[in-house]
């Protein structure tokens, strides 16, 4: 509700700045550009993240996901020791990570807010040690394949958009590592 406010707000005094400089019909030329390209850029989106879906569809029915999955238990349960013998939560937490590996947050988020409601059973009202790593883990997201920020950079014309890899893996390893260790440190500090 808030963020609704304040991008409404900013529209408004955008807005009224162009008219009172007298830049109306520049004001309104940018807003049907504006609405145009972002029409434009939901299309080719959908279209990487259908492409995506599938693929994690077929690895779910190939037995590619549970394999993922198996790879990803060790560390997971080190990660969310709570849990590390309640299988359903712990493959909806391997599912909401495998989505994050491929790049794809906006699958990444019903599956890891489905972990959050089963993990949530246990201390109702109140967000445990690992309720806390799990938002922290899926907020900071490691990817191997950025498919969302690809998409984007395919749509704005990019002839290459994964030549970003080795930046994105430095920055998703360092993201996740701090995020795990402030984690680790406030779950200590704040018992």
């Amino acid at each position: 509700m808030a963020m609704a406010a304040i991008w409404t707000g900013m529209v408004v005094v955008s807005i009224l700045c162009g008219l009172a400089r007298g830049a109306g019909p520049q004001v309104a030329a940018a807003a049907m550009e504006g609405a145009g390209a972002a029409v434009e850029l939901c299309l080719a989106m959908a279209g990487v993240l259908c492409l995506w879906m599938g693929v994690m569809e077929v690895m779910r029915r190939s037995g590619l996901a549970e394999g993922l999955s198996r790879l990803l238990r060790p560390v997971l349960r080190v990660l969310y020791p709570d849990f590390a013998r309640d299988r359903e939560v712990m493959d909806s937490i391997s599912a909401n990570v495998s989505a994050n590996l491929l790049g794809l947050g906006n699958a990444a988020t019903p599956l890891g807010m489905r972990a959050a409601q089963l993990m949530s059973r246990r201390s109702p009202g109140v967000a445990s040690d690992s309720l806390c790593m799990l938002v922290v883990c899926n907020t900071a997201s490691i990817q191997l394949i950025p498919t969302t920020v690809a998409g984007v950079r395919v749509a704005a014309g990019c002839q290459t958009p994964f030549d970003i890899l080795p930046a994105v893996w430095l920055a998703s390893v360092l993201s996740v590592s701090t995020g795990i260790l402030a984690a680790r440190l406030f779950s200590r500090v704040w018992r």
